[in-house]
Formats: C-alpha cells, structure tokens, sequence
C-alpha cells in the first residue's frame, strides 16, 4: 500500500478517534451542568406563570418578542456599519449568528457574496501570513547576526516560536480590551478571542451587541474590526507553518513515487513474441529497446534476431510464435534420414557468427 494511503488512513482513524474523545469528555464536563439548568429555567417559568397568570400560547409568543428583539439592542444591525461587520463574519467564516438575513434577496446575496468572498479572504489571509513569517525570519537572521551566532539562518522551529508568541499576544491584548468595554471577565474576553481567531464562531458571546455599540462607539467598532482581521492574518501564519506542511506531504511522496516509476520504466526491457531462452523455458512480450549494433547479411540469409529493431532486411525478418512448450513444437522442425544424422567426413565447416544483442526464436 503507498505511503499516501497509509497516511490518510491513519489521519481519519486518529480524526474519529479524537471525535470520540471529545465527546466523551464534553458529555461528563456538560451534561450535568446542562440538566441542573434546564431545571432552574423550567422552575423560574413555573413561578412567572402562576404569578402573572400567562397562557401557554403567551408565554411563547412572549418568548419570541424576547429572542427577536435581543439583536436590536446593538442598534441598527443593517445600517452600513452593522453591515460591514455581518460582512466581515462572512468573509473570515465566522458566522456568529447574531443577525442573518430576513429576505429572500438577502438571503440569495449572502450565498454569492461568500462564493466569491471565502476564497478571496482566504488567500489574502495566507498571502499576509507569508509575509509575517517572511519578516519574521529577517528580524531572527538580523538577531542572530548581533548576538554572533553560528547559524544565522532562521528555521522552522524559529518560526512557530515567533509566530505562537504574536498569537499569544494578540490574544492577551484583545482579551484586555474586550474585557474593558464588553464588562466580561477576562477568561471569557481569552475564550472569547480564541473562538472568534479560530473562526469556530458559536455565537454565546459577541461583541458590538449591547449599547447601541454600533453607531455610539465608532472607535470601538474600529478596534474590533482590526482586532478580527490582523488576529486571523498571524493565525494564518500559523497555518502556513504548521498545517501547510502536513498537508503538503501527500504532494511530496507522489513526486517521488513518480520519479521511481519513472527510472523503473527505463530500465525495463520488454519483449516481443515468444523467445526460447537457453533452458528451453519461453518468455513471452514485446520488446522496448532497440539494438544497438548492426550487421547486414545475405538476403539468403536466415534472422535470428527476433526484435522489430530494423536492423535487418525486410525479407529477413519473419517471426513465428509458438505458443506450445518445447516438447510439442518437433512438428515444426525438419525431419532428416539416419544417414544424413552422421558427422560428415570432409573438412568441418566454420561456426556461424553469432551476433550479439539477438535473441533466437522460432
């Protein structure tokens, strides 16, 4: 089996393997906390309903009035400012979920908008991650040159050093302005940056969404919009390092397997008809080289070359297949009196000239 099969394989097996996992240990982290809040929410319904005397059917409809109206708190999700930053959560595929389209012409805009716009976003976003790390491995050449190094040159463990500490950094400064401005605690603000630079995007917790933030906090608007889109050009550099490389080892180990095939080809000699070869076994094929000697000989003269080389007249160069083993072909062979089986008794006449690179065949 390659070495390409090998390895997907083993990445779907470890990928199902680390779903498992997951599961497993998010069931015992969550699900116990889930179902004690599940309770409480259905006590605290059961309180309200009895206080106010609310219906089933009013307690949904006021349900509603409630989720629908949770956007709105921002201020205007649609007006341009609102609507450059539904663009950019398209854009990058983070998709918080905060505000969606209502229309069906919103709607339809939105799929062709992303069609164009994720490919656009996502090579930009690798094109500026080579760029970090190209002027990352100057600025460690440029370090090294001063601190008299032998090795000046900066390697790929150099890189994924720089690069993790300018995603710790981002993180960390972005979780302290989050933090400032959002009134969340500052682990949140950490998960907070983490999930939206990853472009996981749940949607529990999003910025701009209280205070009319949107039209009363330009600045903070400004800040947030360049927070989303350096923090996912230095995590690109970070998939440019890490993931990239896995992901061009597949390419790698193709190239080489062609490169083999090919100097197997080379040197593989085929041949064509049936050739007896000196233990009387016969081998069947076509041959793919050409002789590299020639010898001209009598028209009268019998070939005993059986390959389509050329080097022979035209005349010269029949050919029979035998398809039979070598103890049912005396058929074919001339049947000579007793007397004629003696050795002569005149002057023994020269070995024919046995011409290299021929095969003899019947």
């Amino acid at each position: 089996m390659k070495k390409q099969n090998v390895r997907t394989l083993s990445l779907i097996v470890c990928t199902f393997t680390y779903l498992l996992i997951g599961a497993a240990v998010f069931d015992a982290l969550e699900s116990k906390t889930e179902n004690q809040r599940k309770i409480v929410l259905q006590e605290i319904q059961a309180i309200v309903r009895r206080k106010y005397n609310i219906s089933d059917e009013d307690f949904r409809i006021m349900e509603t009035i409630v989720l629908k109206s949770e956007p709105h708190r921002a201020g205007q999700q649609w007006k341009f400012t609102g609507a450059f930053y539904y663009a950019t959560t398209v854009l990058t595929t983070i998709g918080y979920g905060h505000s969606t389209p209502s229309t069906i012409s919103g709607k339809l805009f939105t799929m062709f908008y992303a069609i164009i716009g994720i490919p656009l976003g996502l090579v930009m976003f690798q094109s500026i991650g080579e760029r970090v790390n190209r002027l990352s491995s100057v600025i460690i050449r440029s370090v090294k040159s001063s601190l008299h190094c032998r090795q000046t040159t900066a390697s790929e463990l150099d890189l994924i050093c720089v690069v993790t500490f300018l995603s710790s950094l981002t993180i960390a400064g972005g979780a302290a302005a989050f933090s400032r401005y959002e009134g969340w605690s500052y682990f949140d603000s950490v998960y907070y940056c983490f999930i939206t630079l990853t472009t996981i995007g749940f949607g529990d917790m999003v910025a701009l969404q209280k205070d009319n933030a949107l039209s009363q906090k330009p600045e903070y608007v400004m800040f947030a919009l360049i927070f989303i889109l350096f923090g996912l050009a230095i995590v690109a550099a970070s998939l440019n390092l890490l993931v990239l490389r896995f992901v061009t080892m597949n390419t790698e180990d193709e190239r080489r397997d062609e490169a083999q095939a090919m100097q197997a080809l080379a040197g593989a000699v085929r041949l064509e008809g049936d050739v007896i070869t000196a233990n009387g076994s016969i081998l069947s094929g076509q041959l793919g080289h050409h002789c590299t000697e020639t010898t001209s000989l009598d028209p009268e003269d019998t070939s005993v070359c059986s390959c389509p080389c050329g080097c022979l007249p035209t005349n010269s160069r029949h050919r029979f297949t035998v398809r039979r083993s070598p103890t049912q072909i005396r058929h074919l062979l001339p049947v000579l009196p007793m007397h004629e089986l003696h050795p002569p008794q005149g002057p023994v006449l020269p070995t024919p000239a046995i011409y290299p690179n021929h095969r003899a065949s019947i």
